[in-house]
């Protein structure tokens, strides 16, 4: 392989994917939110680059094609686990990251049953929308957890009635609690509508590439 600049964004962007877990266990929190949420960020925008830069410049190769989609799914794949262990395992995030966590599996595995033949799953323009919904979905989540964790150490060493009080407005709101609040309700739902849309487009692409393996499924088929 040739070490374009394409090429180590893309190794770079595969290293950094384990780098967002690696952040909780080394981290307390919230900070360990904000570096996993700028480490995304960053990888996630290299993904863009990358490409861009292959085609502007003509940087092109075999090496890049086969490690591009396999560094999106690792990023993908862990900030999932990472989001749905930390979200307690509500079922509004477990499900569509079981139903994307499944399609990347599935279609990984149909990639490596056909082998020569696999180029019949090039990915098409949703599939890349696809991605872009979910790494956005991602990115608006873990900052979820910078608002929550942000708001657990301001409101440290109070008493229930006393938060309730600043949140009421019977208390000047000096700390910013109602700000930090509307931060972490409003970053959990547009993260959970985007999970969702960007699980329905997963769907939608692993049903499309299925359709077009079938003909290559079946007994007797060259």
């Amino acid at each position: 392989m040739t070490w374009t600049v394409p090429n180590i964004l893309t190794v770079l962007r595969l290293f950094a994917a384990p780098g967002v877990a690696v952040m909780f266990l080394f981290f307390a929190r919230p900070w360990a939110d904000w570096f996993a949420l700028v480490l995304f960020v960053v990888a996630a925008v290299t993904d863009w680059f990358d490409g861009y830069i292959a085609r502007e410049f003509n940087q092109e190769s075999r090496f890049g094609a086969m490690l591009d989609p396999i560094a999106d799914k690792a990023m993908v794949v862990i900030a999932l686990l990472v989001i749905t262990g930390f979200s307690g395992m509500n079922p509004w995030i477990l499900l569509p990251a079981t139903v994307i966590l499944f399609r990347e599996v599935f279609v990984s595995g149909l990639r490596e049953f056909l082998g020569a033949t696999s180029s019949t799953l090039k990915v098409t323009k949703l599939a890349k929308w696809k991605t872009t919904a979910q790494m956005v979905a991602i990115a608006v989540l873990f900052s979820t957890g910078v608002f929550e964790h942000h708001f657990a150490e301001r409101v440290h060493g109070m008493d229930a009635e006393m938060v309730g009080a600043i949140l009421s407005g019977t208390i000047p709101d000096e700390l910013g609690l109602g700000a930090l609040i509307w931060g972490e309700q409003a970053t959990f739902l547009a993260g959970t509508v985007l999970l969702w849309i960007a699980a329905a487009l997963t769907a939608i692409t692993g049903w499309d590439y299925f359709s077009k393996a079938r003909p290559y499924l079946m007994d007797g088929s060259e």
